[in-house]
């Protein structure tokens, strides 16, 4: 019998060997030759799935959408559980957007340069829009959330206060992504600071 080729999951597979390729090497030096070399495909394979490295970088940039709005989702289960703090969950959320390993450089790396494309593609800046927006929506959220249990002083602008705790964490990360030995160490701990500042307080809720 001819074998069934589950092409989800070879698109999948491809996307994701793609994305290590960039978060070890960058996007600038990626060809269709590297992209399925990496993904142990031939180049005819590879364009069967992606004509182009555009199509390639939007497909891994979804991907990763899903994967970090799904991690936001089993963090928030996972906090409710454990009463944590709302600062917590805060500080965990933001901190794993820094590229601490090499998934996550990875990941950073194909945000920047989506990021980049979108700037001259009104149909990926759309995109891009709408996966910000869900992340500073978020994060507005989660700050009114603390107004209310006691964590954030009740006169803060939620809105305000997630365009800070996003631009600062957005920044360190392209930052630290940059650098040959980022220090992530470091990073974190401004992080871990500034959602300090914003939740002082203590939830009442817990105790």
């Amino acid at each position: 019998m001819p074998r069934v080729v589950d092409h989800a999951a070879r698109r999948r597979a491809i996307s994701e060997a793609v994305q290590r390729l960039v978060g070890q090497e960058g996007l600038d030096g990626l060809t269709m030759a590297r992209a399925a070399s990496a993904a142990g495909v031939s180049v005819g394979q590879l364009q069967h799935y992606f004509d182009s490295k555009d199509a390639l970088l939007e497909d891994m940039f979804a991907r990763q959408v899903h994967r970090m709005r799904r991690r936001a989702g089993e963090l928030a289960e996972a906090s409710v559980g454990a009463r944590s703090s709302i600062r917590s969950v805060v500080v965990e959320a933001l901190t794993d957007r820094l590229p601490a390993t090499p998934e996550q450089l990875g990941e950073q790396r194909v945000w920047m340069a989506f990021l980049s494309r979108a700037s001259v593609r009104p149909d990926l800046s759309v995109q891009y829009e709408t996966a910000f927006d869900h992340q500073l929506n978020l994060l507005g959220q989660a700050v009114h959330n603390g107004k209310e249990c006691g964590e954030v002083p009740t006169d803060t602008d939620s809105t305000s206060a997630a365009w800070r705790l996003l631009a600062l964490t957005d920044g360190l990360a392209a930052q630290q992504s940059s650098r040959p030995n980022p220090d992530s160490v470091s990073a974190a701990r401004l992080v871990t600071e500034a959602v300090s500042e914003v939740f002082p307080g203590r939830c009442r809720q817990w105790g």
